[in-house]
C-alpha cells in the first residue's frame, strides 16, 4: 500500500524517456520561441502605446492578449528551461499551485477578452454607428477588469481544493509545469468535487465564451452576406480574419490538451509535453505575428521603427 502525505513538498516534472540527451537542443527551441514571443508582445505594448491612431478599444484588447500572453508563457518556460538545462526536475507544492493558478487564470482571462473582442468586430460591423458609443475607451477598461475578475473568481478555487487532499507516493507529473487535471490525478482520494468544479469552471468560461463567440461571428456572417457585392464582403470580413486566426491558436491547443487529458493516457509521454508546451507558447507567439501581419498600422510603425534604427 502506498503511504500518503497529506502536504507533499515537492511534485516532479515530466521528462520525456530516451530523450534526456536531447534535452539542451529542445531547451533552446523553447527559448527561442520565448524570445520571440516576448520580443513580439512586448513590440505590440509599445507600438500601440506610443502611435496615437491605435489608441482605440480594438487595439487596447490587442494590448491586453499581449500582457496576458507575457504573463503566461513567463509563468511557466523558465521554470521548464531550468528543468531541461540543469535537470531541476523537482518544483515545491506551494509554487506548483501557484503556477497551476496562474495559468488557469490567465487562459480564463485571454478567453473573454477574445469574446469582447468578437463582440467589437460584431458591433464595428453589424452597428457601425454606435460602435464609437458602445465601446468606449471607459467600457474597454471595464470589459478588462471584468475578465481579469471573471477568472480570478472561477479559478481561485481550483487550488484551495488541492489544498487538503491527501497524495500518494508518487509525484510525477506528465508535463513539464503544473496544470490542475494533472496534479489531481496523483491524489489518494476521492476527487469528485475537484473534477466536478474544475469541469463546469471551464464550461462556464472557456465553454461558454466559445459558443458566443461562434454566435458573433454567425450574427456577423449574416450582416456580410447582405452587402451587395462580393468585393464589398470580403473587405469587411477581411477585417476579421486576424481575429479568427488568434482564436484559433488560443482554442485548438486547449481543445487538443483536454483531449489528452481525457482519453490519452495510453499515449506516449512525448504527446503530453509537446501539447503542453503547445498550449503555453503557441498562442503567445503567434498573436503578435497575425496581427502584425494583418494590420497595417502596425506594419508600418514596424517598418518605420526598422528604418530609424537603420539610420
Amino acid at each position: 500500500t502506498n503511504s500518503s502525505d497529506l502536504s507533499p513538498s515537492f511534485f516532479i516534472l515530466a521528462s520525456i524517456p530516451g530523450l534526456e540527451a536531447a534535452h539542451f537542443w529542445m531547451a533552446m527551441l523553447l527559448c527561442f520561441m520565448y524570445v520571440v514571443a516576448v520580443t513580439g508582445n512586448c513590440a505590440v505594448l509599445f507600438i500601440v502605446k506610443t502611435e496615437p491612431s491605435l489608441h482605440a478599444p480594438m487595439y487596447f484588447f490587442l494590448c491586453m492578449l499581449a500582457a496576458i500572453d507575457l504573463a503566461l508563457s513567463t509563468s511557466t518556460v523558465p521554470r521548464v528551461l531550468s528543468f531541461y538545462w540543469f535537470d531541476t526536475r523537482e518544483i515545491s507544492f506551494g509554487a506548483c499551485l501557484v503556477q497551476m493558478f496562474l495559468i488557469h487564470t490567465l487562459s480564463a482571462i485571454e478567453s473573454t477578452v477574445l469574446l469582447a473582442m468578437a463582440v467589437d468586430r460584431y458591433v464595428a460591423i453589424c452597428h457601425p454607428l454606435r460602435h464609437a458609443a458602445i465601446l468606449t475607451n471607459a467600457a474597454t477598461a471595464k470589459i478588462g477588469l471584468v475578465a481579469m475578475a471573471r477568472g480570478v473568481v472561477f479559478f481561485l478555487p481550483l487550488p484551495l481544493l488541492l489544498l487538503p487532499l491527501p497524495f500518494c507516493d508518487s509525484r510525477l507529473l506528465s508535463h513539464s509545469f503544473c496544470l490542475h487535471q494533472d496534479v489531481m490525478n496523483l491524489a489518494c482520494a476521492n476527487t469528485t468535487a475537484n473534477v466536478v468544479y474544475g469541469l463546469t469552471a471551464i464550461l462556464l468560461v472557456m465553454g461558454l465564451d466559445a459558443i458566443l463567440i461562434c454566435l458573433s461571428y454567425i450574427l456577423i456572417l449574416k450582416a456580410v452576406l447582405r452587402l451587395a457585392s462580393w468585393k464589398e464582403r470580403l473587405k469587411v470580413f477581411s477585417t476579421c480574419v486576424a481575429h479568427i486566426c488568434v482564436v484559433l491558436a488560443f482554442y485548438v491547443p486547449l481543445i487538443g490538451l483536454s483531449v489528452v487529458h481525457r482519453f490519452g493516457k495510453g499515449l506516449a509521454p512525448l504527446v503530453h509535453v509537446t501539447m503542453g508546451n503547445i498550449y503555453i507558447l503557441v498562442p503567445a507567439v503567434l498573436n503578435p505575428i497575425i496581427y502584425g501581419v494583418r494590420t497595417k498600422q502596425i506594419q508600418r510603425r514596424i517598418l518605420n521603427l526598422m528604418h530609424i534604427h537603420n539610420n
